[in-house]
């Protein structure tokens, strides 16, 4: 057998303020593993059940905060347990909202409650610390344990006590690593796809039917078709350039013979022998 002890203060007006955390823990294993009604009991309220093989008794105090060690005492003797049988449930200041802790033995770090535990037993027994944060000044310290969770706060706690419920057997067993890791995948679950990456966003459709090259290969630049500069026959005139062949159609006429090969042009006509006086009568015949 093993008492589990949740810490909080009794009444509706503390039921959801941030000490209360404690007994909101028990009540979710309480609820989710189908233990026995709560009834009174050594100055509090307990509920019994199993957890695999193990009997565990859920103890809620209900001295208030700081006289808990009295109704805790009650029942170790009642039961014949030692503090190796004892673990207990409370806010932790020192650890960020939805952060969990085990902790064996050590000091109450000014939590009321651990503090009347240690009066009463000493301090060689387990904690479940269940982080609530630190309002940033120690003075604020008793306003912000005293105050409801915020709306903010009810995703995280409602995965912190799930998860502690789903560990609830595996602690029970003293498989500390495995109650661990059920609350850790409630409150950090891993993500899903694999660690793959995601698939690239599609490119706009420009309305293209040509198809981009891929793998980092450039695309081949598109030729440049120039027309073929004019040629020259010798004399003033120009020879328009020979059109390119179209499918389907005549062949082209072929450029005037040159003579000679290579980059010569046509031959020349013969030089005019004719006097200047010859030419000016030739002119007015």
């Amino acid at each position: 057998m093993k008492l589990w002890v949740g810490l909080g203060n009794p009444g509706a007006k503390y039921a959801q303020n941030r000490h209360n955390i404690g007994f909101m823990a028990v009540d979710r294993i309480a609820a989710d593993h189908g233990f026995a009604p709560w009834r009174a009991k050594f100055q509090g309220v307990i509920a019994e059940g199993r957890l695999g093989a193990e009997k565990i008794v859920l103890l809620k105090p209900e001295t208030y905060m700081n006289l808990s060690g009295q109704s805790v005492r009650a029942a170790l003797d009642f039961h014949k347990l030692t503090l190796a049988d004892l673990t207990v449930f409370h806010d932790e200041l020192d650890l960020a909202p939805g952060r969990m802790r085990l902790k064996q033995g050590g000091g109450h770090a000014g939590h009321n409650g651990l503090r009347s535990i240690h009066g009463h037993l000493g301090d060689a027994y387990a904690r479940v610390r269940l982080g609530i944060g630190h309002p940033g000044h120690k003075d604020a310290v008793a306003a912000y344990v005293l105050h409801d969770f915020g709306k903010a706060d009810e995703g995280w706690l409602d995965d912190l006590l799930r998860g502690i419920s789903d560990g609830a057997v595996a602690l029970a067993a003293g498989d500390q690593a495995g109650f661990q890791n059920a609350v850790a995948l409630r409150v950090a679950p891993p993500r899903s796809g694999g660690g793959e990456r995601a698939a690239l966003a599609r490119a706009p459709d420009t309305g293209s039917t040509t198809q981009q090259p891929r793998g980092g290969d450039r695309a081949a630049p598109e030729r440049e078709t120039r027309s073929a500069p004019p040629q020259s026959d010798g004399r003033d005139r120009v020879v328009p350039a020979q059109a390119p062949e179209r499918d389907g159609g005549s062949a082209p006429r072929s450029a005037p013979q040159q003579s000679g090969g290579g980059d010569r042009t046509a031959t020349a006509p013969e030089p005019d022998k004719r006097s200047a006086l010859q030419r000016l009568a030739d002119r007015f015949r």
